[in-house]
C-alpha cells in the first residue's frame, strides 16, 4: 500500500485521500484540471502535475509512461490511467456516475479507452513536441 501522507500534501499541509495527476504542459489538460480541482477538493481529492519529480517515483512509471495519460491514485494504492482514471474519478462524483454505468456495458470500456487514446494523442500541448505523439523507445 502506498502512503500519500508522506509523499504529497495539498499545498496547505493537508493530506488528500487521492490524487489526479495531469499534464501541466497541455492547455487542454490544465483547463480540465482547473475545472475539476474544486469539485475534487470537496471530496478530499487533489490535483497535481505529472511533471512533479515525485510522481514518477510514487507511481513507479518512467517519464514516457507518465506523459501518455492522466493518472488517478487513491491513498490505498489503487491507481489507474486514461479512460480507466476517468471512470474511477466518475465514481467519486455523483453527477458523473452515468459514465461508470456506461463503462459496465459490454464492450464499452474498450471504446472508452480507444476514445481516450485518440483524444490524448491529439491534445494541444504547450511544449514543442507532445510526449503522447512520440514513438515509444522500444528496441
Amino acid at each position: 500500500m502506498i502512503s500519500l501522507t508522506s509523499e504529497f500534501t495539498d499545498g496547505k499541509g493537508r493530506h488528500a485521500r487521492g490524487w489526479l495527476f495531469f499534464d501541466a504542459e497541455c492547455k487542454f489538460c490544465t483547463r480540465i484540471a482547473r475545472w475539476l480541482a474544486p469539485i475534487l477538493k470537496r471530496r478530499g481529492l487533489a490535483v497535481a502535475p505529472l511533471q512533479d519529480p515525485r510522481v514518477g517515483v510514487l507511481l513507479g512509471l518512467t517519464r514516457f509512461e507518465l506523459m501518455r495519460e492522466m493518472r488517478f491514485l487513491l491513498s490505498d494504492g489503487r491507481q489507474s490511467g486514461g479512460a480507466d482514471a476517468a471512470v474511477a474519478l466518475a465514481r467519486e462524483i455523483w453527477w458523473a456516475r452515468p459514465l461508470v454505468w456506461v463503462a459496465q456495458l459490454p464492450g464499452m470500456m474498450g471504446l472508452l479507452r480507444d476514445g481516450y487514446r485518440r483524444i490524448a494523442a491529439r491534445r494541444s500541448c504547450a511544449a514543442t513536441m507532445c510526449p503522447a505523439t512520440q514513438v515509444s523507445p522500444r528496441a
